[in-house]
């Protein structure tokens, strides 16, 4: 299978979902983005992965690198290896001493923050990208103005589909993509209705 390698480009609060946090990924070579929703928890070891903090003791990911490293596992890169009921699902590659080559099931949000510690690459199936991924248009205008010309409070369901592109494009411009994942599963939704 196909995949596209990702890079963080923000972590931000959900606004759909309390207590948890949005990791945005960008694909290298590409305008698609990937919103993944993650806990507090692992938020909190993305940051101070990415921003080279070191606690005084080893947080649980740290650990887990310490760990493999100190029996000779190297992680190689992270795959979002699948989407089901708007789970994804990661596998980390990992390559022992002797070559052997390991893949391990793991949460995405795990998986990110051991990759931001080993400095390996990560990935997504072109599958994952096509079901799951926000399409940057570069031609949309202000979401401000979009939010008030068709009035933001409302439920998606009541938009017609036509304002629904609009807002979606204006969620990508303003890089609102909790707000474009909600709009772009509203979309999918009344596809499968057709």
């Amino acid at each position: 299978m196909k995949k596209q390698e990702l890079n963080i480009i923000a972590l931000a609060n959900s606004e759909s979902q309390p207590n948890s946090f949005v990791v945005i990924l960008k694909e290298e070579s590409g305008t698609r983005r990937l919103p993944v929703v993650i806990g507090g928890f692992e938020a909190q070891a993305i940051a101070i992965a990415i921003e080279n903090i070191q606690p005084n003791r080893p947080l649980t990911h740290d650990l887990f690198k310490n760990t493999l490293v100190s029996i000779g596992v190297d992680l190689k890169e992270i795959v979002i290896s699948d989407l089901k009921n708007n789970i994804f699902y990661a596998t980390l590659i990992m390559e022992q001493a002797d070559g052997t080559v390991v893949e391990l099931d793991s949460r995405t949000s795990d998986a990110i923050a051991l990759a931001i510690r080993f400095g390996c690459p990560i990935f997504a199936y072109e599958q994952i990208l096509d079901k799951a991924g926000i399409e940057l248009d570069e031609q949309t205008s202000n979401l401000e103005k979009e939010k008030k010309a068709v009035g933001s409070d409302r439920p998606l369901s009541k938009y017609a589909l036509n304002d629904l592109t609009k807002m979606l494009d204006e969620a990508l411009n303003g890089e609102d993509y909790e707000r474009a994942a909600q709009i772009r599963d509203e979309l999918k939704r009344r596809n499968q209705e057709d």
